[in-house]
């Protein structure tokens, strides 16, 4: 970001305004923004043959242009043209994002690193987390490997690896596959599986999922075919044992994805859809061709769910027989963890077909989550329980905070309630429902929820309402901010931030402490706001390439003015652009002086200068000349 050139256009949108603006052109009672003369971004073909031109030759060429077609109408008031650059934000320049724009077949996450990105937001689970890291990536990587080989190497029968996921309500069976399509970046669709019917029968259709998926994908056919389908509660379609006759909701809908689960082609167009069938007509009259759009199911990843209630018992039988038979007794523990010796057999037995699990190959098991589990969920800053939590009150102005007591407390009562992690919100929800209600119209702008919180919120609301403004309140929670503050600056390291690195930026303590308020000012995560310094200290650096684009004369920030810039700015980003024109101004007016008495075309810009620019500038003035005489 430091090169010549690349100066970000944002600096300029939060400038002057009006006829002030610097960038604008101005005629009489008409200002003419200058964003038709910003020169070619960097990066383009023939930026190497015609090099970013200074300031005032842009300048020249501009203002000969328009005096030749104005006459003497038109003033320049430009001091600065910014090349256009775009937010961070708006952006991915990571190589992996640009090369899967251009080829979704792209993936270049390995099993490892997809399990530590889970481990960040789920806890517990590791069995499952590394069944489904691994079984997911080898799916993708292998699609990749066979479309590079061509699909001569394709094996007849190709088996996919779809996937079951076993374990009782709440313990983020839904929220694992969730993440992982986001880590990925593929389409990913959810349905529930009571609520499709074999195909003929009315309800809907199980190839509705693929064709959602393609909605999902934005109309890509492409992007689509190599998506993530989740079926939760798969357990209720398995059949009643000794049904006769058909059975439309489970037999039947097993039948129904038998083939998608495999190799299908689904047709985009669906007889019930009346706008897909108009489009079909007014596309055969203009062409005289059938429009025919399909999707194939081949490369389509199906994950199924369910919390299979009844399963032990068949599992426990089958051990009992095992155990009998070979004369020898079941092992108390192994019996406690009955899921995770499960078999095709079992899910045969409960009521699914042979040709069914055959197409789900690989079985995962979720342990039930314990007190300790939930607490942890609580406790892990990426908890959307909390954050979200968090976020409801900060739309009304307020900061939320949790002490460890509290915390503690409500996963005691969610877990009696034995709804696994879904019991965590309920509970959240009616200790914090009154507060939610009550705190917007009265002025107060932070809550620290303890545990007497909990225990009795309509009297602590109360107690509260009395006496908002006791010191005593109000320095328990710049404590507890101070001490939240330090676990951030504690955790944080260049390691965890590759961007910092990739682009040799210095982790000082000062730039640790910018990122820690940021996250707990702006309710931001370490990498949202350890992104938006990083883009301030570019913003800071690019006026070196600005600067050289005005006079010609190269100046480098040191670490030090570039944080006494960013301190200044702490409370108020938007005026950074203010400090570094300012401060670019009065170096302009003294190093242009100094570099015609001595020929120096390479100054240091240190923290004195952001300090006191003027008092810089008079030293290197009087310096130059007391060498002269």
């Amino acid at each position: 970001m430091d090169k010549k050139g690349e100066i970000p256009r944002e600096l300029d949108s939060q400038g002057k305004k009006g006829e002030d603006r610097q960038g604008d052109l101005k005629t009489e009672g008409t200002v003419i923004p200058s964003d038709n003369v910003v020169p070619k971004e960097s990066g383009e073909d023939d930026s190497e043959k015609h090099p970013f031109p200074s300031q005032k030759t842009l300048e020249k060429e501009i203002r000969d242009y328009l005096t030749k077609k104005y006459g003497g109408k038109v003033k320049v008031i430009s001091q600065m043209v910014f090349p256009k650059q775009v937010r961070p934000e708006d952006t991915d320049h990571t190589e992996e994002r640009v090369e899967r724009d251009k080829n979704p077949l792209f993936f270049d996450i390995m099993p490892e690193e997809l399990e530590a990105y889970l481990n960040e937001y789920v806890v517990k689970q590791d069995a499952a987390k590394a069944v489904l890291a691994t079984k997911i990536c080898t799916h993708f990587k292998k699609i990749a490997y066979l479309e590079k080989v061509g699909k001569k190497r394709l094996p007849v029968g190709n088996i996919k690896n779809n996937i079951i996921l076993i374990g009782p309500t709440g313990v983020g069976k839904t929220y694992l596959i969730k993440l992982i399509a986001a880590k990925l970046g593929v389409p990913f669709v959810k349905g529930d599986a009571t609520k499709f019917s074999e195909t003929g029968y009315v309800g809907g259709d199980v190839e509705d999922l693929v064709r959602d998926l393609v909605k999902e994908a934005d109309g890509d056919i492409k992007r689509a075919q190599y998506g993530i389908i989740y079926i939760d509660e798969i357990d209720k379609i398995a059949s009643t044992q000794g049904l006769r006759g058909p059975d439309v909701s489970r037999a039947g809908v097993q039948r129904a994805l038998l083939k998608p689960l495999e190799e299908t082609e689904v047709d985009l167009k669906t007889p019930h859809d009346p706008i897909s069938q108009l489009e079909a007509i007014e596309h055969f009259r203009k062409t005289g061709k059938r429009m025919q759009k399909t999707i194939n199911t081949k490369n389509i990843l199906f994950i199924v769910s369910g919390a299979f209630s009844g399963l032990a018992d068949i599992v426990k039988k089958r051990l009992s027989r095992q155990g009998i038979g070979f004369g020898a007794d079941l092992d108390v523990e192994e019996d406690k963890y009955w899921l995770r010796k499960v078999k095709p057999q079992d899910m045969v037995e409960f009521g699914f077909e042979n040709e069914f699990i055959g197409r789900l190959p690989v079985i995962a098991v979720l342990e039930e989550l314990t007190e300790e589990d939930l607490f942890d969920i609580l406790k892990n800053p990426k908890s959307p329980v909390i954050v979200s939590k968090k976020q409801d009150f900060k739309a009304y102005g307020i900061d939320l905070k949790f002490e460890s007591d509290a915390l503690r407390l409500l996963a005691h009562k969610a877990f009696q309630e034995k709804t696994g992690a879904r019991a965590l919100v309920s509970v959240l929800e009616r200790a914090l429902l009154p507060f939610e209600k009550k705190l917007p119209s009265t002025g107060i702008d932070y809550l620290v929820v303890t545990r007497q919180i909990i225990e009795d919120p309509e009297g602590e609301l109360e107690k509260l309402l009395e006496d908002p403004d006791t010191p005593g309140r109000k320095r328990y929670y710049e404590a507890f901010l101070q001490q939240e503050k330090q676990q951030i600056i504690a955790g944080l390291n260049p390691g965890m931030l590759p961007e910092w690195e990739e682009q040799g930026m210095v982790l000082n303590d000062l730039r640790k402490e910018l990122i820690a308020h940021l996250c707990l000012k702006d309710d931001l995560s370490v990498e949202e706001a350890a992104a938006n310094v990083l883009f301030w200290i570019q913003q800071i650096k690019s006026y070196e390439a600005s600067f050289y684009n005005r006079c010609e004369i190269e100046i480098t920030f040191d670490d030090t003015a570039i944080d006494r810039i960013l301190e200044a700015c702490r409370f108020d980003p938007s005026s950074l652009y203010v400090h570094c024109e300012r401060l670019s101004s009065i170096l302009e007016y003294g190093l242009t002086l100094i570099r015609e008495k001595t020929g120096q075309e390479q100054f240091n810009v240190p923290s004195e200068a952001v300090d006191n620019p003027e008092l810089f500038i008079n030293r290197l003035i009087r310096i130059c000349y007391e060498s002269e005489n």
